[in-house]
């Protein structure tokens, strides 16, 4: 799916460039474009850059760890 059509920049593009190491949108602007026009699509940009970096959070302390020794 596009979500920024004057950059033509798809989801799954930004996907790749938040997995690559992009924490903000900011820095998402930067590397493709995002929101550098109209600006409509950076709240979506911005959904998709914390679903990538939420699923990678790690609940601490691990819950096998308290099942350990």
């Amino acid at each position: 799916m596009y979500v920024c059509l004057c950059h033509g920049v798809t989801e799954r593009q930004i996907r790749e460039v938040a997995e690559a190491g992009c924490h903000s949108v900011s820095e998402l602007t930067m590397r493709t474009g995002v929101g550098a026009n109209c600006g409509s699509c950076l709240d979506a940009a911005s959904e998709v850059l914390a679903q990538v970096h939420g699923a990678r959070t790690v609940p601490l302390p691990l819950p096998v760890l308290s099942h350990a020794a």
